[in-house]
């Protein structure tokens, strides 16, 4: 089976596609680290519209979704923004955790498989 890595980078690549799955790597903010829970994941989830996309899919083809949080006082804020994107009719599997991220300005990160 073949496999493609979507914008490599110097430890990870954004996304890869192994056959008809794709993996796409915890996404952090970059325009809005530092900003709240709200603004960190609709800036994340955009950007996992555009790995799918690149990758061949879209959020109605997630599988699984882990999401990290640095407070999980605000898990209700983040799902705010969720409950608006996710596709209603194709809820993937998921997990939330509290977790300290790479770096004091991250609130949010979130990775997804998906199918093709």
């Amino acid at each position: 089976m073949s496999i493609t890595r979507i914008e490599p980078g110097v430890r990870f690549c954004k996304a890869v596609v192994h056959g008809d799955t794709v993996y796409v790597a915890g996404q952090t903010a970059k325009k809005t680290a530092g900003g709240s829970v709200t603004e960190q994941t609709k800036e994340i989830l955009a950007t996992i519209d555009e790995a799918l996309a690149q990758a061949g899919s879209d959020k109605t083809k997630i599988l699984m979704t882990n999401i990290w949080l640095t407070d999980i006082s605000k898990f209700a804020e983040m799902n705010a923004v969720w409950d608006a994107w996710v596709a209603k009719d194709s809820m993937p599997a998921r997990a939330t955790v509290e977790a300290k991220l790479a770096a004091p300005n991250l609130n949010v990160e979130i990775a997804v498989i998906a199918a093709k």
